[in-house]
């Protein structure tokens, strides 16, 4: 395809088509007049050979084609936008720039403090956004990771991606605090036994000390899901339930919480916290400054203290 015969303002038009669904309500978006962009609707009609958006009753819907463009043409913005705002040099303190991070509740509660008053005391002019990693931006991880800058993870999920070590923590394993039948230790056979709640429970969604114990043949017996580490404590106060937390978690949490930390009777591993990106981005002086802010970060919230 001859790139130089395409008018980019039609992938302009196509975003804000499919997102809105409507030229009416797309042409207002982009400040546009309604027969303006329906005349780029057809030319993009005519380059698909596709109707994109089809009429059902009084309203449209994307055709198969434009679903299937939809992601896409938001990660074709993302990196125009990129390319067009690329700088000889970066300024954090001019910087507006929105940085974005894919990160987990556990993630956030150990160091989103050092890393929001980092970037505010360096880059006061630009924003940070946070988004809740899921299963599955983590097993699309190289698609995710074009548009957005990190994702924090432990090792044991991705490879062949660029990465860096952030901070060291550990598993332990919660039971509620009035739970009579667990003494000062659990037992392998109470790991099989005993239901569990599980977070990001699934072929691939699952945590490595989770996997490391179906290795060993505990095969845990998950009663609740959850895709918050925060809401596993309250699920397992009261109940009989049992689960795995990272131990810097579990020594943020309130005393009267409701549950205690055990170390498991097995070897569930380490878990070693890192940020991943896209190699695209290895050079880019903007994603080095808040790859080196994101570590700074981490190493001042998790230092020993004294």
């Amino acid at each position: 395809m001859n790139l130089g015969s395409l008018d980019l303002n039609l992938l302009v038009s196509l975003d804000a088509l499919l997102d809105q669904r409507s030229v009416t309500r797309a042409a207002q978006q982009l400040g546009l007049s309604q027969p303006a962009l329906s005349a780029s609707l057809a030319r993009l009609r005519r380059h698909f050979g596709d109707e994109l958006l089809s009429r059902v009753g009084n309203s449209y819907r994307l055709t198969p084609l434009a679903a299937q463009l939809k992601p896409r043409v938001r990660v074709a913005l993302d990196g125009v936008e990129r390319v067009f705002s690329a700088q000889p040099e970066f300024d954090p303190g001019q910087s507006t720039r929105e940085f974005s991070l894919l990160v987990s509740d556990y993630g956030c509660a150990v160091f989103g403090d050092a890393l929001t008053q980092l970037l505010e005391e360096e880059a006061p002019g630009a924003r940070l956004r946070l988004a809740h990693n899921t299963p599955d931006a983590v097993d699309q991880a190289q698609q995710t990771l074009l548009n957005t800058d990190l994702m924090l993870l432990p090792r044991g999920f991705l490879t062949d991606l660029p990465h860096a070590d952030l901070y060291r923590d550990r598993w332990v394993l919660v039971v509620s605090a009035d739970n009579t039948d667990v003494g000062e230790s659990l037992t392998v056979e109470q790991l099989g036994s005993m239901p569990w709640v599980a977070t990001y429970h699934g072929p691939t969604a699952s945590t490595p000390a989770a996997r490391q114990m179906r290795m060993l043949g505990i095969e845990p017996r998950v009663q609740v899901v959850t895709e918050s580490f925060l809401t596993v404590p309250g699920l397992v106060a009261g109940s009989g339930r049992i689960a795995l937390l990272q131990e810097r978690l579990v020594q943020l949490l309130p005393l009267d919480v409701g549950v205690r930390a055990l170390p498991p009777p097995v070897e569930v591993g380490p878990l070693l916290e890192a940020m991943w990106w896209h190699p695209v981005y290895d050079r880019d002086p903007e994603h080095q400054f808040f790859r080196d802010l994101v570590l700074r970060a981490a190493h001042q919230a998790t230092a020993p203290v004294g």
